[in-house]
């Protein structure tokens, strides 16, 4: 049986070893930006969580906390996805479950997350097997 755990991705060794797998959400990135993008946002609080089975990266998350109006102190999610080569096998429902604990335990109220429109898979899991409630769009406006 595969041993599995959950911890921070903080040091350079484990930030380069997940970014096969985030670059699989985020394919925009090569591995210096992503590097660099890092730096800037755990200066802000962003917080780097990975699923690792038997040491290796399988799945991750990112984190931030923060507050607002309207759901009070709560935790987002950047974040989240497993390797493609090992999607249906629990681990990012696994890794989204410590998520929720995390956020209570840092006396948050919610954890919310977004989601892209065509990702019909992700919205599935989201609302079908993790509980999550559409409950509004989110806009973009890009001043580049």
């Amino acid at each position: 049986m595969s041993e599995a755990d959950i911890r921070e991705v903080t040091t350079d060794a484990d930030r380069r070893d997940v970014f096969p797998i985030i670059v699989q959400l985020r394919d925009h990135l090569d591995e210096e930006s992503y590097l660099d993008l890092l730096e800037e946002m755990s200066a802000e609080g962003y917080r780097l969580f990975a699923l690792f089975v038997d040491d290796e990266p399988v799945a991750v998350a990112g984190v931030t906390i923060s507050t607002n109006f309207y759901l009070g102190r709560h935790a987002y999610v950047y974040d989240l996805v497993t390797d493609a080569e090992e999607r249906s096998k629990g681990h990012g429902a696994r890794l989204l479950a410590f998520v929720h604990e995390w956020a209570a335990e840092n006396d948050c109220e919610a954890v919310e997350l977004e989601s892209g429109l065509w990702r019909d898979d992700a919205h599935r899991f989201y609302t079908n097997r993790m509980g999550y409630e559409k409950y509004c769009h989110s806009f973009v406006y890009d001043l580049s």
